[in-house]
């Protein structure tokens, strides 16, 4: 148990030093195995775990995905969904920016990534904002909290890697996903409302559009609702599982670019390799959580955490809001991904061992992972979105960060305390 902990702390240290994530799970977890059984038992379950993991039929779902979200953010088509929002709502006082909430939230039913979600809509959006006039913060924190939408409302990279380290059911999460992402989208959507109305400079109104122009800007909508139908639709109806509802959706979105006569060969070579280069980072982190998650079992270190929360008398609601905020607090200081990959071994057989669903669970760890990527002083989406807006200072994003930080912490909340809205959807499989 001591090795077991003593691993845990070494990785944590070296995830927060920056050090590349895979290097770090990977070589304390070989090294903890190595003191806490034996050398030769360490190096021979290192390819076992790579072997497994390859050949698992869940993890082809990591790629495919990536695909399908590289081509809709490489081909353009995120502006027109963004042209398609800004004509319904943009007329209204903060209408750009709930333009901006809605844009985020269809992007994120195709992408999958927070920071890919953040990163597009900064490029697409921020212009037009800067255009008429709203500030930097209530712009900015728009998209940055827009972004976090990117790891809740599926598909998920995310629900992905904690459904293969838990054993969990993708197809599940995803569905679970669906209502919390969209009470996501209207509490953030309130919330800029709420803040246009308190401060009018912050949130121009933007320019009025024909109904003519209204129902032409539709056409940008399709691609997506045709991507999410599909996905969601087929796995709620069980037509499929996740893994070909990822390759139908890869291949369903490169006849959409197609189409639309924005894909052509060099495009195409230069997503399938970025998708490549993203799937094998992932994949090398993900064979170091593993890793990580045999030697927290080996060790002794996570019957002993176990023992330990039962000691503590800690139960039902109570338990959950502490492990949350354990979540939140690491969240202020490392990366979501690291948190989720080191820390969900560890508590989830907790959370099973006190009769709890592990895809509730799940749902309501991505929602504090959300949190942690706006949060000071680390806050992910916000360095992406510093990346590609160089000249809005760290600290106005952050300021404008606060009031969709104020309703996460309450949705978080609402639904710990009402798990029917997470679970509902998924009941009626």
């Amino acid at each position: 148990m001591i090795v077991g902990f003593i691993s845990m702390a070494v990785a944590i240290l070296l995830a927060f030093l920056r050090v590349p994530l895979a290097f770090a799970l990977l070589g304390t977890s070989i090294v903890g195995l190595g003191i806490a059984t034996n050398w030769n038992i360490a190096f021979r379950l290192l390819p076992m775990t790579i072997s497994e993991a390859v050949m698992s039929y869940d993890l082809a779902v990591v790629p495919m995905f990536i695909l399908m979200g590289n081509v809709i953010s490489r081909t353009g088509i995120a502006h027109d969904l963004f042209r398609a929002a800004y004509a319904f709502v943009g007329s209204v006082r903060g209408g750009l920016a709930l333009s901006t909430m809605v844009a985020c939230s269809g992007f994120s039913a195709v992408c999958g990534s927070s920071y890919a979600t953040a990163a597009t809509m900064a490029k697409v959006a921020y212009p037009s904002m800067k255009k008429y006039g709203y500030s930097d913060e209530l712009g900015a924190g728009t998209i940055a909290a827009g972004g976090t939408l990117g790891i809740l409302i599926p598909p998920s990279i995310i629900m992905v890697i904690f459904g293969i380290l838990t054993q969990t059911n993708i197809g599940h999460l995803f569905v679970a996903g669906v209502i919390p992402g969209l009470l996501g989208l209207l509490m953030y959507m309130g919330a800029i409302r709420l803040v246009a109305a308190l401060n009018p400079d912050h949130a121009p109104k933007g320019e009025k559009v024909s109904w003519s122009e209204k129902f032409k800007s539709l056409a940008g909508v399709w691609p997506f609702l045709l991507l999410f139908g599909l996905i969601i639709g087929g796995l709620y109806g069980k037509w499929f599982t996740p893994t070909e509802a990822a390759g139908m959706g890869a291949g369903l979105s490169i006849l959409i670019a197609t189409f639309h006569g924005r894909l052509n060969l060099k495009t195409l070579r230069e997503v399938i390799i970025e998708t490549a280069y993203t799937s094998v980072s992932l994949y090398t982190v993900l064979f170091g959580a593993l890793m990580l998650s045999k030697l927290l079992t080996m060790s002794g270190l996570a019957s002993g955490i176990l023992g330990l929360v039962e000691s503590t008398g800690l139960e039902g609601t109570a338990l959950i809001f502490a492990i949350l905020l354990v979540f939140l607090v690491l969240g202020c200081v490392m990366d979501s991904m690291a948190i989720i990959l080191i820390f969900v071994p560890l508590f989830a057989p907790i959370v099973v061992a006190n009769g709890f669903d592990l895809v509730w669970f799940g749902i309501v760890v991505i929602v504090a992972t959300e949190i942690a990527l706006i949060t000071p002083p680390v806050g992910m989406n916000v360095f992406v979105l510093k990346a590609v807006l160089p000249d809005v200072p760290v600290t106005k994003i952050f300021k404008g960060l606060v009031p969709f930080i104020a309703v996460d912490l309450v949705r978080l909340a609402v639904l710990v305390l009402f798990p029917g809205i997470t679970l509902w959807l998924g009941s009626t499989l």
